[in-house]
Protein backbone atom coordinates (compact mmCIF):
# COMPACT_ATOMS: atom_id res chain seq x y z
CA UNK A 1 0.00 0.00 0.00
CA UNK A 2 1.51 3.15 -1.16
CA UNK A 3 1.47 6.38 1.29
CA UNK A 4 -0.48 8.17 -0.23
CA UNK A 5 -3.19 5.31 0.52
CA UNK A 6 -2.16 4.95 3.90
CA UNK A 7 -3.08 9.09 4.14
CA UNK A 8 -6.47 8.80 2.42
CA UNK A 9 -7.07 5.24 4.90
CA UNK A 10 -6.15 6.96 7.65
CA UNK A 11 -9.77 9.53 8.09
CA UNK A 12 -11.61 6.10 8.42
CA UNK A 13 -9.02 3.99 10.30
CA UNK A 14 -10.46 4.04 13.73
CA UNK A 15 -13.56 3.84 12.43
CA UNK A 16 -13.05 0.50 10.71
CA UNK A 17 -11.37 -1.15 13.15
CA UNK A 18 -13.59 0.30 16.26
CA UNK A 19 -14.62 -3.41 17.07
CA UNK A 20 -10.69 -4.53 17.27
CA UNK A 21 -10.31 -5.48 20.23
CA UNK A 22 -7.13 -3.04 21.03
CA UNK A 23 -6.95 -3.91 25.20
CA UNK A 24 -6.73 -7.33 24.92
CA UNK A 25 -4.37 -7.53 22.18
CA UNK A 26 -2.48 -4.74 24.79
CA UNK A 27 -2.71 -7.04 27.57
CA UNK A 28 -1.79 -10.19 25.66
CA UNK A 29 1.59 -8.61 24.13
CA UNK A 30 2.13 -8.10 27.88
CA UNK A 31 1.96 -11.45 29.19
CA UNK A 32 4.58 -12.05 26.04
CA UNK A 33 6.89 -9.52 26.82
CA UNK A 34 6.78 -10.77 31.08
CA UNK A 35 7.41 -14.57 29.57
CA UNK A 36 10.78 -13.45 28.84
CA UNK A 37 11.63 -11.04 32.00
CA UNK A 38 10.37 -7.69 31.21
CA UNK A 39 8.08 -6.80 33.45
CA UNK A 40 8.93 -3.26 32.48
CA UNK A 41 10.92 -0.44 30.34
CA UNK A 42 10.87 0.75 26.88
CA UNK A 43 9.65 -0.65 23.51
CA UNK A 44 9.61 -0.02 20.23
CA UNK A 45 6.31 -0.22 17.80
CA UNK A 46 6.88 -0.79 14.22
CA UNK A 47 3.75 0.57 12.29
CA UNK A 48 2.31 2.22 15.26
CA UNK A 49 -1.11 3.64 13.38
CA UNK A 50 -3.06 6.32 15.36
CA UNK A 51 -1.32 4.91 18.69
CA UNK A 52 -3.75 2.78 20.30
CA UNK A 53 -1.54 -0.15 21.11
CA UNK A 54 1.07 1.96 22.53
CA UNK A 55 -0.93 4.36 24.63
CA UNK A 56 -2.15 0.99 26.12
CA UNK A 57 0.73 -0.65 26.95
CA UNK A 58 1.92 2.93 28.35
CA UNK A 59 -1.02 2.41 30.54
CA UNK A 60 0.43 -0.81 31.40
CA UNK A 61 3.89 0.65 32.75
CA UNK A 62 6.02 0.35 29.41
CA UNK A 63 8.06 3.32 27.84
CA UNK A 64 6.42 3.19 23.95
CA UNK A 65 7.79 4.83 21.08
CA UNK A 66 6.08 4.19 18.15
CA UNK A 67 7.07 4.98 14.29
CA UNK A 68 4.46 5.13 11.67
CA UNK A 69 5.22 5.72 8.10
CA UNK A 70 1.73 7.86 7.42
CA UNK A 71 1.72 11.59 9.02
CA UNK A 72 -1.88 11.55 9.30
CA UNK A 73 -1.92 8.97 11.59
CA UNK A 74 0.63 10.84 13.64
CA UNK A 75 -0.96 13.64 13.54
CA UNK A 76 -4.01 11.75 15.14
CA UNK A 77 -1.93 10.16 17.86
CA UNK A 78 -2.63 11.99 21.47
CA UNK A 79 1.07 11.28 22.50
CA UNK A 80 2.20 12.04 26.28
CA UNK A 81 2.04 9.48 29.63
CA UNK A 82 4.58 7.48 28.36
CA UNK A 83 3.73 7.40 25.01
CA UNK A 84 5.62 9.23 21.42
CA UNK A 85 5.75 8.62 18.40
CA UNK A 86 7.09 9.87 15.22
CA UNK A 87 6.60 9.60 11.27
CA UNK A 88 9.07 7.25 9.40
CA UNK A 89 9.39 4.38 7.39
CA UNK A 90 10.69 1.26 9.29
CA UNK A 91 12.69 -0.17 6.45
CA UNK A 92 14.95 2.53 7.46
CA UNK A 93 14.42 4.40 10.95
CA UNK A 94 17.35 5.09 13.13
CA UNK A 95 15.98 6.30 16.55
CA UNK A 96 18.97 6.41 18.04
CA UNK A 97 19.25 4.40 20.95
CA UNK A 98 18.35 0.27 22.10
CA UNK A 99 14.86 -1.05 23.58
CA UNK A 100 14.20 -3.78 25.71
CA UNK A 101 11.57 -4.67 22.86
CA UNK A 102 10.21 -4.28 19.45
CA UNK A 103 6.79 -4.80 18.16
CA UNK A 104 5.71 -5.16 15.17
CA UNK A 105 1.52 -5.53 15.73
CA UNK A 106 -1.36 -5.86 13.02
CA UNK A 107 0.16 -7.66 10.23
CA UNK A 108 2.39 -5.31 9.63
CA UNK A 109 5.56 -7.43 8.78
CA UNK A 110 2.98 -8.73 6.00
CA UNK A 111 2.79 -5.58 4.36
CA UNK A 112 6.42 -5.67 4.01
CA UNK A 113 5.97 -8.23 0.29
CA UNK A 114 9.89 -7.85 -0.81
CA UNK A 115 12.94 -9.26 0.56
CA UNK A 116 14.72 -6.46 0.41
CA UNK A 117 11.97 -4.60 2.70
CA UNK A 118 12.20 -7.55 4.81
CA UNK A 119 15.20 -7.75 5.58
CA UNK A 120 15.25 -4.06 5.87
CA UNK A 121 13.00 -4.27 8.85
CA UNK A 122 14.92 -7.41 10.51
CA UNK A 123 18.02 -5.38 10.38
CA UNK A 124 16.17 -1.99 12.03
CA UNK A 125 14.51 -4.63 14.77
CA UNK A 126 18.32 -6.11 15.42
CA UNK A 127 19.76 -2.77 15.62
CA UNK A 128 17.32 -1.64 18.50
CA UNK A 129 17.56 -4.19 20.47
CA UNK A 130 20.47 -5.27 22.84
CA UNK A 131 21.46 -9.10 23.35
CA UNK A 132 18.70 -11.18 24.60
CA UNK A 133 16.03 -7.97 23.69
CA UNK A 134 12.96 -9.35 21.38
CA UNK A 135 10.65 -8.62 18.57
CA UNK A 136 7.09 -9.82 18.97
CA UNK A 137 5.28 -9.69 15.49
CA UNK A 138 2.07 -11.28 13.89
CA UNK A 139 1.38 -12.16 10.44
CA UNK A 140 -0.42 -14.12 7.33
CA UNK A 141 0.48 -17.83 7.86
CA UNK A 142 0.89 -20.10 4.95
CA UNK A 143 -0.65 -23.29 6.03
CA UNK A 144 -3.71 -20.97 6.52
CA UNK A 145 -3.99 -18.84 3.52
CA UNK A 146 -3.21 -22.24 1.01
CA UNK A 147 -5.78 -24.25 3.11
CA UNK A 148 -8.69 -21.90 3.60
CA UNK A 149 -8.19 -19.72 0.53
CA UNK A 150 -9.14 -15.58 1.09
CA UNK A 151 -12.63 -14.95 -0.13
CA UNK A 152 -14.92 -11.32 -0.78
CA UNK A 153 -15.72 -9.94 2.47
CA UNK A 154 -17.92 -6.97 2.99
CA UNK A 155 -17.79 -4.60 6.22
CA UNK A 156 -20.23 -1.85 7.11
CA UNK A 157 -20.07 0.88 9.66
CA UNK A 158 -21.93 3.98 10.42
CA UNK A 159 -21.01 6.94 13.70
CA UNK A 160 -22.77 10.55 13.80
CA UNK A 161 -20.63 11.53 11.08
CA UNK A 162 -20.25 8.94 8.22
CA UNK A 163 -21.29 5.55 7.41
CA UNK A 164 -18.70 3.26 5.72
CA UNK A 165 -18.84 0.34 3.72
CA UNK A 166 -15.84 -1.68 2.78
CA UNK A 167 -15.59 -4.37 0.12
CA UNK A 168 -12.68 -6.58 0.26
CA UNK A 169 -11.54 -8.51 -3.09
CA UNK A 170 -8.38 -10.98 -3.11
CA UNK A 171 -6.42 -11.35 -5.80
CA UNK A 172 -3.93 -14.29 -5.48
CA UNK A 173 -0.48 -14.96 -6.40
CA UNK A 174 0.43 -18.52 -5.42
CA UNK A 175 3.70 -17.85 -7.00
CA UNK A 176 4.90 -14.81 -4.63
CA UNK A 177 3.39 -15.70 -1.43
CA UNK A 178 1.27 -12.57 -1.81
CA UNK A 179 -2.30 -11.71 -1.92
CA UNK A 180 -3.61 -8.42 -3.05
CA UNK A 181 -6.26 -7.10 -1.22
CA UNK A 182 -8.70 -4.80 -3.15
CA UNK A 183 -10.11 -2.43 -1.18
CA UNK A 184 -13.39 -0.32 -1.93
CA UNK A 185 -14.82 1.95 0.55
CA UNK A 186 -18.37 4.06 0.22
CA UNK A 187 -18.03 7.31 3.03
CA UNK A 188 -21.45 8.41 2.81
CA UNK A 189 -22.34 11.63 4.59
CA UNK A 190 -25.45 11.19 6.45
CA UNK A 191 -26.64 14.57 6.44
CA UNK A 192 -25.92 15.24 2.61
CA UNK A 193 -25.93 11.92 1.08
CA UNK A 194 -22.47 13.03 -0.57
CA UNK A 195 -20.69 9.86 -0.89
CA UNK A 196 -16.58 9.45 -1.24
CA UNK A 197 -15.48 6.20 -2.99
CA UNK A 198 -11.72 5.01 -2.17
CA UNK A 199 -9.76 2.39 -3.98
CA UNK A 200 -6.70 0.58 -2.66
CA UNK A 201 -4.47 -2.21 -3.05
CA UNK A 202 -3.02 -4.31 0.33
CA UNK A 203 -0.88 -6.14 -0.92
CA UNK A 204 0.00 -9.04 2.06
CA UNK A 205 2.66 -11.57 2.48
CA UNK A 206 2.12 -14.32 4.12
CA UNK A 207 4.53 -16.44 5.73
CA UNK A 208 5.64 -20.00 6.88
CA UNK A 209 7.50 -21.07 9.88
CA UNK A 210 10.85 -22.17 8.04
CA UNK A 211 11.24 -18.91 6.04
CA UNK A 212 10.96 -16.56 9.15
CA UNK A 213 13.26 -19.24 10.91
CA UNK A 214 16.08 -18.41 7.88
CA UNK A 215 14.96 -14.35 8.08
CA UNK A 216 15.46 -14.70 11.88
CA UNK A 217 18.96 -16.34 11.91
CA UNK A 218 20.31 -13.93 8.92
CA UNK A 219 19.74 -11.03 11.23
CA UNK A 220 21.12 -12.29 14.75
CA UNK A 221 17.33 -13.97 16.30
CA UNK A 222 16.79 -16.77 17.14
CA UNK A 223 12.55 -17.92 17.53
CA UNK A 224 11.62 -18.77 20.85
CA UNK A 225 7.96 -18.57 20.45
CA UNK A 226 5.28 -19.53 18.30
CA UNK A 227 1.26 -19.48 18.39
CA UNK A 228 -1.98 -18.59 17.28
CA UNK A 229 -2.34 -14.61 18.15
CA UNK A 230 -4.33 -13.69 20.95
CA UNK A 231 -5.07 -18.14 22.27
CA UNK A 232 -1.68 -19.31 22.67
CA UNK A 233 -2.71 -22.16 20.33
CA UNK A 234 -0.03 -23.90 18.14
CA UNK A 235 -0.77 -22.54 14.60
CA UNK A 236 -2.32 -24.80 11.76
CA UNK A 237 -4.20 -24.87 8.78
CA UNK A 238 -7.29 -22.79 10.38
CA UNK A 239 -4.81 -19.94 11.89
CA UNK A 240 -4.37 -17.19 9.56
CA UNK A 241 -2.72 -14.72 12.69
CA UNK A 242 0.24 -16.24 14.36
CA UNK A 243 2.29 -14.52 16.66
CA UNK A 244 6.11 -15.36 16.59
CA UNK A 245 8.54 -14.11 19.30
CA UNK A 246 12.44 -13.87 18.80
CA UNK A 247 15.24 -13.14 20.82
CA UNK A 248 18.45 -10.89 19.38
CA UNK A 249 21.39 -13.35 20.28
Amino acid sequence: MSENVFNAYSGYYDLLYRDKDYAGEAAYIVRLLKQHGINHGSLLEFGSGTGKHGRLLAELGYQVHGVERSEEMVALTEQGNGFTCESGDICNVQVGRTFDAVLSLFHVISYQTTNASLNAVFARAAEHLEPGGIFIFDFWYSPAVYAQQPSVRVKRLVDENVEIVRIAEPEIHTNENRVDVHYTIFATDPLTGRVQTLKEKHPMRHFSLPELDLLAETHGFARVGTEEFMTGNKPGESTWGVCITLKRI
